[in-house]
């Protein structure tokens, strides 16, 4: 019996008994299971009130509030299902990453710290405290627990990543140049890995290796602007205007409409000298400014010296 089959007996169960509380659980996780997590909450809810010292009624409600993005009643359920059951950790696990969301670092850093006073092994826990710490700036720390993670677990991927880009801040790009390639060992489609190696090839003047990984980059995600920024920065230096300005107009038609991708745009187009378009594209980036890393005024500045 497929799941579906399975939610659609489990409703008629309900229909003829509503006190059937064992099928009413079983739906309410089947629900959750397949997104439908507001139907869910309802049930666990009524249950939560017929059977209130149910931890794991507790912890599914948790679950549901995280993915109704409701992130103080899933704190409140999550604390509740610990005070009932303060042995079982992935209560205090999943409390961390609420904490993370709401950006309570020291508080999930404590939930993550409880998890490895009953399991020294978890992993994922490890990763996760680095989490907090990379999150916080604290990149030592940060990398620390990512390294205690890999140790666990050499196949986790986001760990190795973290390793990399922290190693990458810290001017280390062989060390962050292995942890990439490490990471497209182990997932040989990750994007992010390909766009940090053509970052590094880019800072190290390694031009023709870069076009290599951003290529492979933009095949992956035809999305990644910066992507795109580096490539035609570079194909700028080469002095392949033409092609720099077609870059980033099929930057511009994959990405939409993005300040940054318009003023390398008109900047292209004033070496080119097509007065209109850089004109053009100055105006689209001011209007578009949200997504501009210049600061807009210095934008006007230029145009209206350019007008003169």
């Amino acid at each position: 019996m497929s799941k579906i089959d399975k939610i659609d007996e489990l409703q008629n169960i309900l229909k003829e008994d509503q006190t059937n509380f064992q099928a009413r659980r079983q739906l309410a996780v089947l629900l959750l299971d397949f997104g439908y997590a507001e139907e869910a909450k309802q049930h666990l809810l009524y249950l939560s009130k017929i059977f209130p010292d149910d931890s794991g009624i507790f912890y599914n409600l948790g679950i549901t509030y995280e993915k109704l993005k409701n992130l103080d009643k899933a704190e409140m359920a999550y604390n509740k299902a610990i005070e009932l059951a303060p042995d079982e950790i992935d209560a205090y696990y999943n409390l961390g990453l609420v904490f993370i969301d709401k950006k309570q670092f020291e508080k999930a850093i404590d939930c993550f710290e409880t998890v490895l006073q009953k399991d020294n092994n978890d992993s994922n826990a490890y990763f996760s405290i680095g989490l907090c710490y990379f999150k916080e700036g604290k990149l030592d720390g940060a990398k620390y627990y990512f390294q205690r993670t890999v140790e666990l677990n050499d196949e986790d991927i986001y760990a190795h990543f973290y390793i990399g880009n922290i190693l990458k801040s810290q001017g280390d790009n062989e060390g962050a140049r292995e942890k990439f390639y490490k990471v497209l060992e182990l997932s040989p489609d990750y994007s992010w890995a390909y766009f940090n190696l053509a970052s590094i090839d880019y800072e190290e003047g390694n031009f023709d290796s870069a076009i290599n990984n951003l290529d492979k980059t933009l095949e992956l995600n035809p999305k990644d602007v910066e992507a795109y920024k580096i490539y035609s920065k570079i194909l700028t230096k080469a002095r392949k205007y033409d092609n720099a300005a077609v870059l980033i107009e099929q930057a511009i038609d994959n990405c939409g409409d993005n300040g940054d991708l318009y003023y390398f745009l008109a900047q292209i187009q004033k070496i080119r000298g097509d007065v209109e378009e850089y004109i053009k594209c100055m105006n689209n980036a001011l209007k578009f400014n949200i997504s501009l890393s210049v600061a807009p005024k210095l934008v006007k500045k230029e145009l209206d010296e350019f007008l003169k």
